[in-house]
């Protein structure tokens, strides 16, 4: 394993390889043929530290950076850091990371990982993330994210940063924000505990050996609400979810173990199904599988979850028709690639 650290922006880059995901059923499927194949190309993550604004939050951003970084190296991904640097740059922190956007691949089937860490506003009509200089708004992101076409997470651990979620959300990405609305003001907290739960592997609540996204958004929600019990006071912030596309997020509660349980009032779908696929430190078995195998396997792997989600409005015959035919097609997907051996 490389003992490649993250590069703040402006350093001489090199390529990192990935180190893999998830052991679900398919994935042994797939692994019957696959064990001694080449390593995929290495997902992105891109970690920005915000404006501290005030002394005493820099050292706790920094300390949140650091651990995301250390995941980032753990998983061999290609790690870059903007806001690091004690002195400002002639180069702007916002200019810094549309210029690192700009660069990246819009096609790779690699996930490309967003974090803000710090302070965010909201003025009642636009919400934005605080930098050194220039802030980066919504609508900033939106603009810039439009390109791609790869999978993207973009987790905004700031405070109002709620707004962030119906402005980026779209198919084919997870969207996490520390507030369920731009009128949660306050410091937020639970970018330190995600910090740390995203490689952490007692936050593995499907016991397969690895910390999805869902799993570590999952324990820091918890994590932080138990802190404010804990200090008596009322909590300040809510967490959210939402990787289905629709803009509208599912909090922890929902959740018992991996799966949404409750039903939403206006029976919109609910999340997780996109972020318990992610996963920044792979396991052994997951990490073998290319990029493009992953990427068809994974969206046979939802097409099977959300059919499992319509099981009491289809009937039995066609229920069981439709999944026949995924599995088949994931039959079909695992003979192929044996054949390119």
């Amino acid at each position: 394993m490389s003992d490649r650290a993250c590069n703040p922006v402006g350093s001489t880059l090199t390529p990192a390889l990935s180190l893999g995901r998830r052991g679900s059923w398919a994935t042994a499927l797939f692994m019957i043929f696959y064990m001694t194949h080449a390593l995929a190309a290495a997902p992105t993550v891109i970690v920005v530290q915000g404006a501290a604004g005030a002394d005493e939050y820099a050292p706790h951003f920094t300390l949140w950076r650091q651990g995301w970084e250390a995941a980032a190296k753990a998983g061999e991904a290609v790690c870059l850091s903007i806001g690091t640097a004690s002195e400002p740059t002639d180069v702007s922190d916002k200019d810094a990371l549309k210029g690192l956007l700009d660069k990246q691949d819009a096609k790779s089937n690699e996930e490309l990982w967003l974090v803000l860490l710090g302070h965010g506003t909201f003025d009642g009509k636009t919400a934005r993330f605080n930098l050194r200089g220039d802030d980066v708004s919504a609508d900033d992101l939106a603009s810039w994210l439009q390109r791609f076409d790869r999978p993207i997470a973009v987790i905004n651990c700031s405070s109002s940063s709620g707004p962030f979620m119906s402005r980026l959300s779209a198919a084919n990405r997870v969207i996490i924000t520390a507030t369920r609305s731009g009128s949660e003001l306050n410091y937020s907290r639970f970018g330190g505990f995600l910090a740390a739960a995203i490689a952490d592997r007692a936050a593995d609540l499907d016991k397969d050996g690895q910390t999805s996204l869902l799993e570590a958004y999952l324990l820091a929600s918890r994590q932080t609400q138990e802190w404010y019990k804990s200090e008596g006071r009322l909590a300040t912030e809510h967490a959210l979810i939402d990787d289905n596309g629709d803009g509208l997020g599912t909090p922890a509660e929902w959740f018992v173990g991996v799966r949404a349980v409750k039903q939403a009032k206006d029976g919109a779908p609910l999340d997780g199904l996109r972020a318990k696929q992610w996963c920044l430190l792979r396991s052994e078995a997951e990490r073998k599988l290319p990029a493009e195998v992953r990427a068809k396997r994974d969206a046979l792997e939802l097409k099977v979850e959300e059919l499992r989600g319509k099981k009491s409005t289809v009937s039995e015959d066609d229920y069981y028709a439709q999944l026949e035919t995924l599995l088949v097609e994931l039959a079909k997907l695992s003979r192929e690639m044996q054949e390119q051996k």
